[in-house]
């Protein structure tokens, strides 16, 4: 049975409450900090919802402050979260982010094994839900974050695949939540291989295929069946491989000063995923990805460089 399509883009993963340190130095000697978002999946959702997109997000919260103030934050977006479970038996994951001045990743910790979200199973899909959305954006970080997660992750992509809807993929590796990097790699090189769109950055690229440019990059992942490969390039653009558009690079856009780069590349993925939603043309929507990065990391917190739709109408973009 083919359900009607109600909604744009579905994701599934984890949130957690995000405490940024308001001056620079250590995590441990901070006394100030704001609080925010954070998760890969729920920073696309909310890119996608900013830019016009119906987005349904599935996942697990506690019934505590912090899961309230998640589950709010992302209602407020305006993000279909009927399939998020409270479960007051069951802790919200957090993390601390840590405050640099030189442009540098800045010191993250995080606080999320054991959380609500890590509990999620195969069995809370709901299959006709998923097959409600015209496509969906998955990322590594959830099948990482326990032994349930990884074949939840699998399954929704599986059910995706079958009811003929666009899948997109950003590795956004966590080494850390992996028992191994030979399970990692494998793991995710799986995943990928069952998307559309692949969305890598360089360095992880090349440390889960052995390939040390982007073209390599790429390739290796259009061996495998995507239809698109996009290696972000960080301030030098990103490098495109097409079954329709072929091969190119687009430039990055200039940044006056870079505060944080945390949530960079989810930015990018939102401009991407939705400007090929749209039918714009690959060189345009890696445009789109690009600009999008390139707000986010002037910024502090994953989504506070997130445009709406009148700010990049504005831009052209």
């Amino acid at each position: 049975m083919t359900e009607p399509i109600a909604f744009d883009v579905a994701t599934f993963g984890e949130a957690m409450l995000l405490l940024v340190a308001a001056e620079p130095g250590p995590i441990e000697h901070a006394t100030m900090f704001h609080k925010r978002t954070a998760g890969a999946e729920t920073n696309v959702a909310i890119g996608l919802a900013r830019l016009g997109l119906k987005v349904g997000w599935a996942s697990r919260l506690g019934t505590d402050s912090m899961g309230r103030a998640l589950l709010a934050t992302m209602q407020g977006e305006g993000i279909d979260c009927s399939h998020v479970i409270c479960d007051a038996a069951q802790k919200t994951g957090f993390q601390f982010k840590g405050r640099v001045t030189d442009g540098s990743d800045p010191p993250v910790e995080y606080h999320r094994k054991g959380s609500a979200a890590s509990h999620m199973r195969p069995e809370d899909i709901d299959e006709p839900w998923l097959r409600s959305a015209r496509h969906l954006h998955a990322t590594g970080v959830f099948a990482a974050v326990s032994d349930t997660t990884l074949p939840t992750a699998i399954r929704t992509l599986e059910i995706a695949r079958a009811a003929g809807r666009t899948i997109s993929f950003d590795p956004n590796l966590r080494p850390t939540l992996w028992a191994s990097p030979e399970r990692m790699r494998a793991c995710i090189n799986d995943l990928a291989a069952r998307a559309d769109w692949v969305l890598p950055g360089m360095e992880e690229g090349t440390l889960l295929t052995g390939e040390t440019t982007p073209e390599g990059v790429a390739r290796f992942y259009r061996e495998r069946g995507a239809k698109l490969v996009v290696v972000k390039l960080g301030p030098a653009g990103a490098y495109y491989d097409s079954d329709v558009a072929g091969t190119g690079r687009v430039e990055g856009f200039p940044v006056k000063e870079v505060i944080d780069t945390v949530g960079a590349g989810d930015g990018f993925a939102a401009g991407v995923v939705s400007a090929l939603l749209e039918g714009r043309p690959v060189p345009e929507a890696v445009r789109r990805g690009a600009w999008i990065g390139a707000r986010a990391v002037q910024v502090l917190g994953d989504t506070e460089g997130l445009p709406t739709r009148a700010e990049l109408d504005a831009a052209g973009i």
